[in-house]
Parts: C-alpha cells; sequence; structure tokens
C-alpha cells in the first residue's frame, strides 16, 4: 500500500476517533433528557468516511449549488452527525454542547440549517430516501454534478414507503444517489428478527434495480476502498453496511437498551478509558 493510501485511511480513522469522542461529550451534556446513543454510534465509520473524505462540501459557501447532499434519514442517530459537522467546521464544540437544551439548534433530530451544515430536516422514518431521490433527480435536471448520500437503518426497512422509493429509484438512472442501509440488526423496540425480519437486504435492493454492495460498516479501508472506486453503472448504488449498535464501548455494544439513554458520569468515565485503549 502507498503512502497516500495510508494517509487517507489514517486521516478518516482520527475523524472518526473525534466524532466518538464529540458523541460521548454530546450525550453527557444531554443529561437527563437522554440520547439515540447506540444507533449514532453504528454509523460513526460511515459518517467519518463521508465527511472527511468522499463528500465535496465548502464550509465557507454552505449554499454552494454543487456540494454533495446528506441526508440522515434515520435522524435519531443525529449524533453521529452533529460531529461530524464539527469536525469539519461547521458547529463549534461550545455548540455540541447546546445538543437537546432550551433554543438549541441541535434538536433530537435534524432541523435544516444550512449555517450549520444541515441540508434536509429528517424525523420520520422511512422519508429520506423519498428525498434523496428528489434530489438526485433535481440535480440531473439541472446539469449539476452533485452526489446524494443517504443513511437509512436497517429497521427503518420496515416501512414500505422506504421500498416505494428503492422501486422509483432505478427507473430514474439515478447513478448520483447513494444509499447505505445500518444494519445493525435492531430497533427502537428489540432485534429486527423478533419484530419484521429484513434479511437478505442485499437481494432485495439488488431485485430492484439497483448496484448492491455489502461491506463490514465499521471497516475505514472497505468503505474507502468502496467509495475510491470508479463507477460508471447508470445505477442508483445499495450498500449493506454491517454494523453493531453501540459500536466502541464494551456497555452499549448489541446492548438495545442504549437505542436511548442517559450517559452517566459513570459510564462516560469508563467510555473515555476505552478510547484510550
Amino acid at each position: 500500500m502507498n503512502k497516500n493510501y495510508n494517509d487517507e485511511i489514517k486521516k478518516i480513522e482520527n475523524f472518526a476517533l473525534q466524532v466518538r469522542r464529540n458523541i460521548l461529550e454530546m450525550a453527557l451534556s444531554a443529561g437527563a433528557s437522554s440520547s439515540h446513543f447506540g444507533g449514532a454510534l453504528s454509523i460513526t465509520e460511515i459518517i467519518s468516511t463521508l465527511f472527511s473524505y468522499q463528500m465535496k462540501i465548502d464550509k465557507k459557501n454552505p449554499n454552494w449549488e454543487e456540494r454533495d447532499r446528506f441526508i440522515l434519514s434515520k435522524g435519531h442517530a443525529c449524533l453521529a452527525y452533529y460531529a461530524a459537522l464539527s469536525e469539519v467546521g461547521y458547529i463549534s464544540k461550545e455548540e455540541l454542547k447546546t445538543f437537546e437544551k432550551d433554543d438549541s439548534n441541535l434538536l433530537g433530530h435534524p432541523v435544516i440549517n444550512r449555517k450549520l451544515g444541515i441540508d434536509f430536516s429528517n424525523g420520520s422514518l422511512g422519508m429520506g430516501l423519498s428525498l434523496g431521490i428528489g434530489v438526485a433527480i433535481a440535480s440531473k435536471r439541472r446539469n449539476k454534478n452533485y452526489k446524494v448520500y443517504v443513511i437509512v437503518g436497517d429497521g427503518e426497512c420496515n416501512e414500505g414507503s422506504v421500498w416505494e422509493a428503492a422501486m422509483a429509484a432505478p427507473n430514474f438512472n439515478l447513478d448520483n444517489l447513494f444509499v447505505i442501509i445500518d444494519k445493525n440488526n435492531f430497533q427502537q423496540t428489540g432485534s429486527n428478527k423478533e419484530i419484521m425480519n429484513v434479511d437478505n437486504l442485499k437481494e432485495k435492493w439488488k431485485s430492484f434495480g439497483w448496484e448492491t454492495t455489502e461491506i463490514n460498516g465499521h471497516s475505514i479501508q472497505e468503505l474507502f476502498e468502496y467509495f475510491k472506486k470508479s463507477n460508471n453503472s447508470n445505477k442508483p448504488k445499495a450498500i449493506i453496511a454491517n454494523t453493531v449498535k453501540g459500536k466502541g464501548f464494551s456497555f452499549s455494544e448489541n446492548n438495545n437498551d442504549w437505542h436511548h439513554s442517559v450517559l452517566t458520569k459513570n459510564f462516560y468515565e469508563q467510555a473515555l478509558k476505552e478510547l484510550k485503549g
């Protein structure tokens, strides 16, 4: 592997480490209001790869028409989103501490605020992909070159609107649309197998006409190599990212109690020790 390759991987790894640290700080600051901790940690490497490497954005010009668009369809995982926006310079560390406080811009689901790099509001599950299709169509009709990246949850794929959108996108030849499915195998009230089994996601999306890939959603190397490769297909792209809910901390990994919970000082201090290795 060459030096540039290793440097890029290291850059994304450092970015992801800072994102996890920011998530901890925000969750602690939220106090008794709690936060959607587990689902934010499962997308940390995904969102870090997008914001530190893949996406074309310009902090100095948040309304730049050629910027790539990001849509967090699983809006409850916004801790990771705000953490990444802080690392690219949109949100200060001090403002992160206002998460879910009175009069804050950083609510429990993203609310559009382009000065902070938030292009779209999201909260109701199942809506983000349809929104992404419209934005991707607009890019083509306006002869722009931006791409659209949408993160959806595997539990969110219980929503019929996801599959209506999945069926529609290939009809428009949206090669500028990427959907990353965060497959952490849990949703709010239990495991996917208990509630609505969404196995064979790769084959399901492929059958709808998407170019479909399955990767380890915590492997920065796999994420980097996927986005680095040239792709001339005219199909929309679906990435099934196998992840661990609550990834990074022993007390939260694969523990659905941390879907939405209060991070106490004791858990915070334990997490900091685990981050330092």
